[in-house]
């Protein structure tokens, strides 16, 4: 059957945490639009609530609201699907409908209402950032240029020679 996967987005603490549903978990999901809510019970989340937010197919193709049917190539101009990099430019573009449907891999979800445990406890990542990295930080400070020996910085400044020098001083240099 069908199987998705969640990317949710905590607006309180700005992090995301992404979830595998698969069969009965993810039929809950099927025929929903962007837009609508979901309460978290039927995918082990209790006491959540979720919107749905975008989405994209089994190619990378994003979700668009609005957009009726599987896919649809569009002339836009900004918005989902698109990045403009100059005022006024349009683009041929393929984006998905907004409903979901098996051939869709990955839901985007927001919260909408907390739970009784918090996300980070649920998925089991209660550190910040990359396991380590703040140990990784604090044993290797940074580390300071040497400085040279006033000899050794002697011979790397040597004055350069000119290439268009006047005759009168090539001549004198030659005696």
């Amino acid at each position: 059957m069908a199987s998705f996967k969640l990317c949710i987005s905590d607006p309180s603490s700005g992090k995301t945490f992404q979830k595998e549903v698969k069969d009965s978990m993810a039929s809950p999901f099927m025929g929903l639009n962007i837009g609508e809510a979901v309460k978290g019970d039927s995918f082990e989340m209790s006491g959540y609530e979720f919107l749905i937010t975008g989405g994209s197919d089994y190619c990378g193709f994003p979700m668009r609201k609005g957009i009726l049917g599987m896919r649809k190539s569009l002339t836009i101009y900004g918005g989902i699907g698109f990045r403009r990099h100059a005022k006024g430019i349009k683009k041929r573009k393929t984006v998905c409908g907004h409903k979901i449907h098996d051939k869709i891999s990955q839901i985007n979800l927001k919260v909408t209402k907390q739970g009784s445990k918090k996300l980070a406890e649920i998925f089991g990542k209660e550190s910040e950032g990359k396991p380590g990295a703040e140990e990784a930080r604090e044993a290797k400070p940074k580390e300071e240029k040497k400085a040279q020996p006033a000899e050794h910085k002697a011979e790397h400044e040597k004055p350069k020679e000119h290439k268009h020098e006047p005759k009168e001083a090539k001549e004198e240099k030659k005696e």
